[in-house]
């Protein structure tokens, strides 16, 4: 686990990810032209809505399954 302090909305925080949860979010930000910050302040802002149809409660959470549906809407179908 790696931990990252960052700020969202003007608020410190900090959030732990496994090295290739890092290594995602980063290659989705340069995807994307956006900061790193940038993008966990829209996860952040999403994260009342799983994709399951309930809450992320937490915030690492809402990252990794940020991530992996982001991996998935990239697979050829």
């Amino acid at each position: 686990m790696i931990k990252h302090s960052l700020s969202i909305r003007g608020h410190r925080t900090s959030v732990s990810l496994e090295q290739p949860f890092w290594d995602a979010l980063q290659q989705i930000t340069s995807r994307r032209g956006i900061s790193v910050s940038a993008l966990i302040t829209e996860i952040d802002a999403g994260r009342t809505l799983s994709g399951q149809g309930g809450p992320i409660n937490g915030l690492s959470s809402a990252i990794r399954i940020f991530i992996l549906n982001d991996t998935l809407a990239r697979i050829p179908r």
